[in-house]
């Protein structure tokens, strides 16, 4: 399932859902993620000691690492062979190497080598590191023979993986090139461990294993802040019941149902119980706004709906029980969790899960009951199941207290030397270099569309870099040209990488006389690992107003 977008985004889904025909409802169109874009900072900023040195560890694009083919399981590498993640382009043989493998560029491309560089880290994978211990820790609540646990390597996936087979409407923002990284017109770097989903549950369909986990890098255009970077990690989980076979030619299928639901409610009675205090606000299901499938006997949905609850609460009380162990100076409370009412495409009913944590309730992950297309597609038409998906992140930056997503990638050893396999330690922060904001204001259209146009000559050299519209990343569409704020987020992350803490929109209006916009962003240019010069702020966001120029703005 995606991981990562509620919020806002999803409430606009969910109007538009409630006023779509009934029998659009149910379709498995994919919403972006399960967790919420503009999410607030899952911590508050440590006070760092004040500290320089003299090298930096910047996440250097030339010391990633080599990734192995489609999906691992178990976590455990299969290939070591070296290949960078990096991009090539000549002139004999224009386009991106990505792995190894040679992707032609087209019209639709703007996965940039800033970008591809980081292809290959695999930090879910790195056992000392905080994003692959807080992995096994999930892993650790869903193990085999039940679940498979997988990982998908290779970040390069079709369109119709990525889009088609989840449901997706041709004219989805979801295709938008503003928020997905095109390789070319029928590729892309995956936006979500949901383009492994269908595979993962095709394998069910021929395999022993009921459920499976799937961790998986992801790549999203998005803002710059510190809780978000364009490549982040996912994890979504499943379980489903097969009907069992019949024990005479008179029994119905009502009654194999029947006996599923009883080994449903078997294996919840035999789930350990836990401490949680909890809090459920999902209840009673609301046939308009959280409906149960009408190819779903209630009785059933509900017993699925319990499992997945003791589930997921299993998960909360193991990750939490260890990052409040991580904490001993600190004043125990009992944890408290909050199932609230949600909206996902792929999944009804739907469910958010909340955690009480640290004085304020934090969005967690998404779940639901599996849209029963989705497992008729898999060749699971005689099952029925839920799924959860999380960002990993979101939840290391809560068990480790890292106070910045950038910390993940960095390679300075001050950082790196904190974290040990199988521990939840808490970080100390080892300095606070000073803030240097650069303020950069342009005039736009009154009313900017969502995204620049396909195929527009770009800072890139391949492709506008936010090209496509809101709606279709067709290199047929056209539109005029227009202003969308990841361009201006993608351009500061090509030329200054992690050196930028956040890009923030400071001051807007409206011109009286001629009507213009005028939009001003105050760049935070920061360094977790080292103090920056005035000249290198300098010449750093001189490039980045080159490459503004080139948008259909006009700088003041």
């Amino acid at each position: 399932m995606h991981l990562a977008r509620t919020g806002a985004f999803l409430r606009v889904l969910r109007s538009a859902r409630l006023a779509a025909p009934r029998h659009l409802v149910g379709s498995p169109v994919q919403c972006e993620r399960w967790l919420t874009h503009s999410s607030r900072c899952l911590t508050s900023p440590s006070a760092f000691p004040e500290q320089s040195v003299s090298n930096s560890s910047e996440v250097d694009p030339k010391k990633t690492a080599a990734i192995s083919s489609e999906i691992q399981q178990d976590g455990r590498s299969q290939n070591s062979s070296g290949i960078h993640g990096t991009s090539i382009e000549s002139e004999t043989k224009p386009g991106k190497s990505i792995l190894g493998q040679h992707y032609p560029s087209d019209a639709t491309t703007n996965a940039t080598d800033t970008i591809l560089e980081l292809v290959g880290r695999k930090l879910y994978d790195t056992p000392n590191h905080p994003i692959a211990i807080t992995r096994k820790l999930i892993e650790s609540v869903f193990p085999p023979p039940v679940y498979k646990n997988h990982i998908a390597t290779n970040p390069v996936v079709s369109t119709k993986d990525n889009f088609d087979v989840l449901g997706f409407p041709e004219d989805h923002p979801g295709r938008s090139r503003t928020d997905t990284y095109y390789v070319d017109s029928k590729t892309v770097l995956r936006t979500h461990t949901s383009a492994h989903q269908h595979s993962a549950f095709q394998r069910i369909a021929a395999n022993e294993e009921n459920g499976y986990t799937i961790c998986a890098d992801v790549y999203r255009r998005d803002s710059i802040d510190r809780s978000h970077f364009p490549v982040f990690h996912q994890m979504e989980g499943a379980r489903t019941w097969q009907l069992p076979p019949k024990t005479s030619h008179k029994e119905t299928r009502l009654q194999q149902q029947q006996r599923r639901a009883q080994m449903i409610r078997e294996s919840i009675d035999a789930m350990p119980k836990h401490g949680l205090e909890i809090i459920d606000e999902a209840g009673p299901y609301n046939d308009h706004t959280n409906p149960i499938q009408v190819q779903h006997d209630p009785d059933e949905s509900q017993l699925v709906v319990e499992h997945l609850k003791r589930s997921l609460e299993q998960l909360v009380q193991k990750v939490f029980t260890a990052a409040q162990e991580a904490r001993p100076d600190q004043k125990q409370e009992q944890l408290k969790v909050r199932w609230i009412e949600a909206y996902f495409p792929f999944t009804s009913p739907s469910f958010e899960l909340e955690v009480f944590w640290q004085g304020e309730w934090l969005e967690l992950l998404g779940s639901g009951v599996v849209q029963q297309s989705i497992l008729n597609n898999a060749g699971l038409k005689d099952h029925i199941g839920w799924a959860w998906g999380i960002g990993i992140e979101r939840l290391a930056m809560l068990l480790f207290n890292v106070p910045d997503i950038r910390l993940f990638w960095s390679q300075d050893e001050r950082f790196l030397k904190q974290f040990q396999e199988g521990k939840i330690t808490r970080f100390e922060p080892f300095s606070k270099y000073p803030p240097c904001y650069k303020d950069v204001s342009f005039w736009v259209r009154i009313s900017p569309a969502n995204a620049s146009p396909v195929g527009a000559e770009s800072w890139s050299g391949a492709a506008a870099a936010a090209g496509g519209d809101s709606t279709k990343a067709s290199p047929a569409e056209t539109q005029p040209a227009a202003f969308h704020e990841n361009d201006i987020m993608e351009i500061v992350r090509d030329v200054a990488g992690t050196l930028v803490e956040d890009v923030k929109l400071v001051d807007e209006f409206v011109h009286p006389k001629h009507g213009k916009k005028s939009l001003c962003y105050r760049i935070n240019y920061r360094s977790n690992e080292r103090t920056l010069t005035n000249e290198e702020v300098n010449e750093l966001h001189s490039k980045v107003i080159e490459k503004l120029i080139q948008l259909p703005i006009e700088i003041r």
